[in-house]
């Protein structure tokens, strides 16, 4: 049998990236998934790639309406919510003088908003199945704070706070909440905010679907047992 047979999976961000991959390791192990982002276009070709165990949302990951419909979709077509993978996100690497405030904003809302709409959406289902994964995709930038990435930096450190006092609040319920805290992946992510193409392309950054491979691996360990928080980095 297939490691997620019978699970019911939400991807945020996932028109792209690690987000697209990990939506296709989830359903490949057997899991339904409905995924969401912006860019409606990149949702159907995936939903086409996976098939009949897949839908698509599209909207803004940060908005309520957005996660409400998410949530309504997964149970209109089929039937719960299992995991929540909260992987939408931002980066925007500069000098804090050169931030603007509409950056900050943008970027708290895309990586710490969203976690949270998302997470207060489908918390009151797993509490009410008493079981249920949550996972954050946060970085290493909240671990250590780095130049020219306050702003990112705050984020995450955010995520991971978020995550741990959910962690504490949710497993009495039977539900895990994973942090995990990846280095660099080779995707388009910050592409034209601080990295390159060339740079990404040059670089021993780790393929997305090995760390999606991660994600499969903390979604389907056995039930007494769960991953807090874990930090992957590539060989380089």
């Amino acid at each position: 049998m297939k490691k997620l047979q019978g699970k019911v999976a939400i991807v945020t961000g996932a028109s792209a990236g690690l987000g697209r991959a990990t939506a296709l390791a989830l359903a490949a192990e057997g899991a339904s998934v409905v995924v969401t982002a912006r860019r409606e276009e990149r949702l159907r070709l995936l939903v086409d790639e996976i098939g009949e165990a897949a839908a698509f949302v599209a909207g803004d990951a940060s908005l309520e309406s957005t996660a409400e419909e998410v949530l309504a979709a997964a149970l209109q077509r089929f039937g719960r919510i299992d995991i929540l993978i909260n992987n939408a996100g931002q980066g925007n690497y500069k000098q804090l003088v050169d931030t603007t405030a509409a950056e900050y904003d943008e970027m708290m809302a895309a990586n710490v908003r969203s976690g949270f709409v998302f997470s207060r959406a489908v918390a009151p289902h797993m509490i009410a199945q008493n079981s249920g994964q949550i996972v954050f995709i946060s970085s290493v930038a909240g671990l250590s704070g780095a130049a020219n990435e306050s702003v990112y930096c705050a984020s995450k450190f955010a995520q991971l706070g978020f995550a741990q006092a959910l962690d504490a609040e949710l497993r009495p319920h039977g539900i895990k909440v994973t942090a995990l805290c990846p280095g660099g992946i080779k995707t388009e992510f910050a592409v034209g905010h601080g990295r390159t193409e060339e740079s990404v392309a040059q670089s021993r950054m780790m393929d997305a679907r090995e760390l999606a491979e991660t994600i499969v691996f903390t979604c389907s360990l056995p039930p007494n047992l769960r991953v807090p928080q874990m930090t992957i980095r590539h060989m380089g």
